[in-house]
């Protein structure tokens, strides 16, 4: 069994060194296709061709030219490409655009339930705790660095996570400057880890830091947190 579906098909004539902000314009409106959601899309790229100007553009293995015409293609729903198409136009600029309907063929499920399902994607909001611990990446605990001893710690206590950052320009308490140079062999720039969870877990962690750092800052603050999933339903 085969069903038929209404779509339209559009599809954008560029040059392949037409840029777009910077960027070349068949990857920017790639970019922005891929972004909302259409289902797909193809970049074609020609061998020889013209445009307005009536020049004739080729590739050869002598002359690598950045003037070949590039064809952008999508099929997708008439509701969605007319949501997309004013943005494309505009990203296009001087590009020809063909838009035309078409039809989608494509074969029905062989029965009802056989499909396999895509896990649950689930959104978790609530409110949380953040805690960032500032120190010295030359900070030691037991002969061991003191951020990697911290990350360790929190582990072994079950917090959900911590992120260590490294900074590449600061000051601290004393005022000195501290910067990242790549052929400095010094190695005394500042840390910071980032942890989020619930209160009484943090609060929990607070005697044991006390223990670890003896110099360093820090920081609680109460923050919103949404969550990000895929969890298959049971």
């Amino acid at each position: 069994m085969f069903k038929t579906e209404k779509a339209i098909k559009v599809s954008i004539y560029v040059s392949e060194g037409a840029m777009h902000h910077g960027v070349s314009v068949s990857s920017s409106i790639l970019d922005y296709l891929f972004f909302h959601g259409v289902s797909g899309a193809t970049v074609l790229k020609g061998i020889a061709g013209f445009g307005a100007g009536h020049r004739m553009h080729a590739a050869s293995m002598v002359e690598i030219s950045d003037s070949l015409p590039l064809k952008i293609e999508f099929i997708e729903s008439p509701e969605k490409v007319e949501q997309l198409l004013d943005k494309v136009k505009e990203m296009a600029g001087s590009a020809v655009i063909e838009v035309r309907e078409t039809a989608i063929v494509q074969a029905a499920p062989a029965a009802e339930g056989k499909t396999e399902e895509q896990p649950a994607h689930r959104k978790i909001e609530g409110k949380a705790r953040m805690m960032r611990i500032f120190i010295s990446e030359v900070d030691r605990w037991r002969d061991r660095p003191l951020y990697l001893a911290l990350v360790e710690a929190m582990r072994a206590n079950d917090i959900a996570g911590v992120t260590v950052y490294r900074s590449v320009l600061g000051y601290g308490a004393h005022g000195r400057i501290h910067r990242e140079k790549a052929l400095s062999l010094s190695h005394d720039s500042s840390m910071m880890l980032c942890v989020v969870d619930a209160e009484e877990k943090l609060n929990s962690l607070l005697p044991l830091i006390d223990q670890m750092v003896e110099e360093g800052l820090v920081v609680m603050s109460d923050v919103d947190i949404i969550k990000y999933s895929l969890r298959a339903e049971v």
